[in-house]
């Protein structure tokens, strides 16, 4: 029999300090999030991307190709204007009996790679002030760097965080390629009516019929996704020893990395006393960036514009190639397949970086990527 992986070669697992009543709801979430499987008997579709969470999440890791999302018809912040066609999302599967959907002719549109999930609830935890402290729209100190939110309307479900912040009524929003989702429950009612044809009390319209239909997964489902997404472990580094990768870091700062990639955020007080008050490494600032015109996919969501993206983390990279199929598919898309290239399409705000990094030594390049393996 394989020896069990060590837990720094793996992203799925439980946060440390979690009562034995969390635990138990973490493995009954861990069951729903990844032994589930839909079928048009049990609600699948009858349009669909994925028949279940784990599909598109294979080892709480990055998605691949095969399972890349759709999102079209968003050109402006006034909101999605093909809702009739389907949009914001396009179903490309569908149960016997049933035609999926086909991208209208001329509809602006992005494809989306499904992130890693670990290491969320930190994500969650973070205070909006925090967040805003590190905002720099009109960059005052001379960097190039203008980090902004996303600010976002609310679906009526959503729990409002403690000492949120608002502007216009509307909200930071903190989790999706582009910020525009504002929590893990948004974010996990969506995948199941969006992606799996699953309606739920928090998002009951089916994406097939457009009426209001039953629920076909419990609240407590819901609840329980949600909280096996709050509480999976942050990815472990790797190899912090290596000569290598301490130079690799030196220069990840050196060359500007950090500024975007922010190396430790903390957590606020959480209702889940194990995420309370942590100091933590995830590479993010939680913000959108103007990565300029390589990475315009003419799409908007929320207040993000066509270039913007909010800053991916970076914890966990070394490992996505474990669930992608051996081989990297990084950026928004997947269309980068090497850290390298990941790093050569950054520009905007990216791009001073880019080119300090083009004039690395090929030895220091080495170094920074096997730095970003270890994280």
């Amino acid at each position: 029999m394989p020896q069990k992986p060590k837990e720094d070669e793996v992203l799925d697992g439980p946060v440390e300090g979690l009562t034995q009543a969390e635990k138990l709801q973490f493995i009954k979430g861990d069951v729903a999030f990844n032994d589930e499987i839909f079928t048009p008997q049990n609600g699948l579709g009858p349009l669909f991307v994925a028949n279940s969470c784990g599909s598109c999440h294979a080892g709480d890791g990055k998605g691949h190709p095969f399972t890349i999302l759709t999102r079209f018809g968003q050109i402006d912040s006034t909101g999605n204007h093909y809702l009739s066609l389907g949009a914001p999302q396009l179903q490309n599967r569908a149960i016997p009996g049933y035609l999926p959907e086909t991208l209208p002719a001329n509809v602006p549109f992005t494809k989306i790679l499904a992130p890693a999930n670990t290491g969320l609830g930190f994500l969650d935890a973070v205070s909006d002030a925090d967040i805003l402290n590190l905002s720099d729209p009109l960059d005052i100190d001379g960097d190039g760097i203008s980090g902004v939110p996303n600010w976002i309307a609310l679906p009526s479900y959503s729990q409002i965080r403690a000492q949120a912040i608002t502007q216009g009524g509307k909200y930071i929003g903190r989790f999706g390629k582009k910020g525009a989702t504002y929590d893990l429950l948004q974010q996990t009612a969506n995948a199941y009516n969006q992606d799996m044809g699953i309606n739920s009390s928090f998002e009951p319209i089916d994406t097939y019929s457009k009426q209001e239909v039953d629920p076909e997964v419990s609240n407590s489902t819901v609840h329980d996704v949600v909280f096996y997404l709050k509480t999976l472990k942050a990815p472990i580094p790797r190899n912090q020893n290596d000569e290598d990768v301490k130079a690799g870091k030196q220069l990840f700062f050196s060359i500007g990395c950090e500024k975007c990639h922010q190396s430790e955020l903390k957590t606020a007080t959480s209702s889940i006393t194990a995420l309370s008050n942590k100091v933590f490494h995830p590479y993010t600032d939680l913000l959108l960036h103007d990565m300029g015109s390589g990475l315009d996919d003419a799409y908007t969501e929320g207040s993000a514009k066509t270039s913007e993206w909010r800053t991916p983390a970076l914890w966990g990279l070394g490992l996505s190639k474990n669930s992608q199929g051996g081989s990297y598919f990084l950026l928004h898309d997947g269309r980068a397949t090497s850290i390298e290239s990941a790093i050569l399409w950054h520009g905007g705000e990216g791009e001073n970086s880019k080119l300090m990094y083009q004039n690395l030594s090929t030895n220091e390049k080495n170094q920074l990527i096997k730095f970003l393996e270890s994280l």
